[in-house]
């Protein structure tokens, strides 16, 4: 007779730094608890669990009891927990030495907790790079999880799958499992019949393991999905569905560990760059991504789900930064103060700074909001400037001209005890990060309004408005005389002459009480001083010519996440709200992301001044 098939099921458990504690408080209630009790408690055991860090961290401030619960779980045996990096971080884009500083928080906090050490690990967003293998295997993991399509484009078959692998890098090795997209899909969205018949078929094919390892949240959390998992009848057929698989000796749960332990691996493998199909698709920019979905329509689902659909694919992960200057200011800013937080002794709260400003989920946009959710990008830029606040405390004013986002050109970057400050010549002398420490904000966080492929599903012009360069806070431009805030708000206003995108030849004068830049373009001198104490003065000086005359405006527009205080007599002021259009679980949400404040002078006056403070509630 035929054995049963091993089923391993694992759900990952997350909330992102920075979350409002309202929608914490809705998934324990409606999804985490339930899951605990109706589900695994009711007869779906043993599974395997990630929490991530952020939900711990929340869970222990906020709700004992569940990590009660959840304990008795694991101390029964129902329940595995998994590993990951704490905070909910992309492995892939961290040093080496905080990968390992990730996952050796998660491992702590599992046997302080639980009591348990956990050498299996959740690969967030399964975003996999080769070389993570050397430093998971020395972070103590035996095995990680990752989707069945980082097999499937590296030649291997469906078939092959319904075992662990090998992989190495540097002479050093781990177990890998691929997590069963077929699965993915049924469960929770499919009549539980489907898992038997499944499952079933598995078997009889002769297959010793099937694996599930999905997002949590689809029990419940996601639009819909409480309805139909819980009242419906959809868990109960699941866990009837169970019974009768256990029952017949079709297939029986177990976790990871035991799969490890009973299956013989299927031999070695090298894994490519990868992560799920969905996500490779969202990194791309948005022409090729409309190809990639015309590409997916002519193929058809049958051909999509054959071996051929596997070689059809997305981006790299990281492109995200190449498609949201935004990620990348944050992600780079992130990595410089974690080096500088090692050098200075790398201290406690420092490091879990640095640790939540890591967490992934404000990093990238997909179906759901992510880099669109301001709270989230306050969250992180306010971790960041915790750290650097401790990392640069009692320091004077100091300047330097590094590439800090990695783009080829040279950043200003300027930074003290009281602000944190990034310049760009390349980019008309605008500011990038205008971050005061006392307050943990950086004002220039807001975001950029441009296309997205889903636009398209609306209309075909894509209705949403669009920005034609690029935000920051100082970007001048010369204006007709009839221009409207209606054009700016539209997107549709077309400038005279532009230097927002001009690149700048500059220079620094430094003193002990403040830092001046000087910037200098065609027709328009710019100088940008910046006083210890956070303060900053700018003086403007253009000369109009015949592509813009004495009657047009002369303009600087300051994109801001949160509100300054700005000191501009006899400049005309425009104003309106940056809201953009964004896809998330509900569908399409507008977003204010921040404030357009547009200053403007009759070109005829050749010259301007004003200042700014910077201000906002104190963080904690």
């Amino acid at each position: 007779m035929t054995e049963p098939i091993r089923f391993a099921f694992g759900l990952h458990l997350h909330q992102p730094v920075g979350n409002f504690d309202s929608v914490f408080e809705q998934h324990v209630l409606e999804v985490y608890r339930p899951m605990i009790r109706e589900i695994i408690g009711a007869g779906c055991a043993p599974v395997t669990l990630h929490v991530s860090g952020p939900l711990l961290d929340w869970l222990l401030a906020h709700d004992a009891a569940f990590i009660d619960e959840l304990g008795r779980q694991v101390t029964e045996g129902r329940v595995e927990l998994l590993l990951a990096g704490y905070d909910e971080p992309i492995l892939a884009v961290l040093s080496r030495e905080d990968r390992l500083e990730q996952i050796g928080r998660m491992r702590e906090a599992l046997q302080r907790l639980f009591g348990i050490q956990a050498t299996g690990l959740w690969l967030t967003e399964r975003v996999w790079e080769p070389d993570l293998v050397a430093d998971l295997h020395d972070a103590g993991v035996r095995y990680a999880l990752v989707d069945d399509r980082h097999f499937l484009i590296t030649g291997l078959e469906h078939a092959a799958l319904h075992r662990p692998w090998r992989t190495e890098h540097g002479g050093k090795s781990i177990a890998l499992f691929a997590i069963d997209e077929s699965l993915r899909y049924l469960v929770p969205f499919r009549p539980p019949a489907e898992l038997g018949d499944y499952l079933r078929d598995r078997q009889a094919e002769g297959h010793p393991l099937a694996v599930l390892a999905d997002d949590g949240e689809k029990l419940g959390g996601w639009p819909g999905t409480r309805a139909w998992v819980y009242e419906s009848g959809w868990l109960n057929d699941f866990l009837s569905t169970l019974d009768d698989l256990r029952s017949s000796g079709t297939a029986r749960l177990v976790t990871f560990s035991e799969a490890l332990e009973e299956v013989a691996p299927a031999g070695l493998t090298y894994l490519p760059s990868a992560s799920y199909r969905e996500m490779e698709g969202w990194a791309l920019p948005v022409p090729a991504a409309t190809l990639l979905a015309e590409l997916e329509r002519e193929l058809g689902d049958a051909r999509l789900k054959s071996a051929v659909g596997s070689l059809v694919r997305g981006s790299h992960w990281r492109h995200f930064f190449v498609k949201y200057p935004e990620s990348n200011r944050m992600h780079k800013k992130m990595l410089a103060l974690s080096a500088l937080c090692r050098e200075r002794g790398d201290p406690v709260s420092a490091r879990r700074a640095l640790g939540r400003a890591q967490c992934n989920d404000v990093y990238w946009h997909g179906v759901f909001g992510g880099l669109y959710l301001p709270h989230l990008r306050e969250a992180v830029w306010r971790e960041l400037a915790r750290a650097e606040a401790e990392l640069r405390a009692g320091e004077e004013l100091t300047w330097e001209a590094r590439d800090a986002d990695f783009d080829g050109a040279n950043e200003l970057c300027i930074h003290g005890g009281a602000v944190s400050i990034v310049l760009s010549p390349a980019r008309g002398g605008a500011i990038e990060e205008l971050t005061s420490l006392g307050t943990m904000v950086n004002h220039a966080a807001t975001l950029t309004r441009r296309r997205e492929v889903y636009h398209f599903e609306v209309s075909e012009d894509g209705e949403a408005p669009v920005d034609p360069e690029p935000r920051a806070v100082l970007q001048e431009r010369a204006w007709p005389a009839g221009v409207s805030t209606a054009d700016w708000v539209a997107g549709n206003g077309t400038p005279l002459r532009s230097w927002a995108s001009d690149p700048a030849s500059w220079d620094v004068e430094a003193s002990r009480e403040s830092i001046t830049v000087a910037f200098r373009f065609e027709a328009l001198e710019k100088w940008i001083t910046i006083a210890a104490s956070g303060s900053i003065t700018v003086r403007l000086r253009w000369e109009p010519n015949a592509e813009w005359p004495d009657e047009a405006w002369f303009t600087t527009e300051l994109s801001l996440f949160r509100p300054l205080t700005v000191n501009a007599p006899g400049a005309t002021e425009w104003r309106y709200p940056i809201e953009t259009v964004a896809k998330s679980e509900k569908g399409l949400d507008r977003t204010v992301q921040g404030e357009s404040l547009t200053l403007g002078w009759p070109a005829a006056t050749r010259e301007a001044r004003f200042a700014l403070e910077l201000q906002g509630p104190v963080s904690t």
